[in-house]
C-alpha cells in the first residue's frame, strides 16, 4: 500500500514529523493547517512575497510554495486572512 501513495510524495525531506509528512503531498491534498504550519512566527501584516519567503525559511515542501504563488498580490493582516486566501484557491 505504501507504494500507492508514493509517486505524489516528493522524497528527502528533513524532519518526518507529522505535520512534514502530511505538507508533502501535492497542491491538491495540501489543508490549511499544513500551510499555517509553516508559517508559524509570521509578523503581520504582510505581503504575498513575505509569506513566500518565511514558508520557504521554514523549510515548507514545495506544494506550501506553490498554494502561497497562487494567492492574490496584497497585504494580509493575519493567519485568518491567509486561511480565507487559501480557501478562494482552492
Amino acid at each position: 500500500m505504501p507504494e500507492e501513495e508514493r509517486p505524489s510524495v516528493k522524497g528527502g525531506h528533513r524532519g518526518g514529523g507529522q505535520a512534514a509528512v502530511h505538507a508533502e503531498g501535492s497542491f491538491e491534498e495540501l489543508s490549511a493547517s499544513a500551510l499555517q504550519s509553516h508559517l508559524k512566527g509570521m509578523d503581520y501584516p504582510a505581503g504575498k512575497q513575505d509569506l513566500i519567503d518565511h514558508a520557504r525559511k521554514n523549510n515548507a515542501p514545495e506544494s506550501v510554495i506553490e498554494a502561497l504563488g497562487r494567492f492574490q498580490d496584497k497585504s494580509y493582516q493575519s493567519a485568518t486572512d491567509v486561511s480565507r486566501e487559501f480557501g478562494r484557491i482552492k
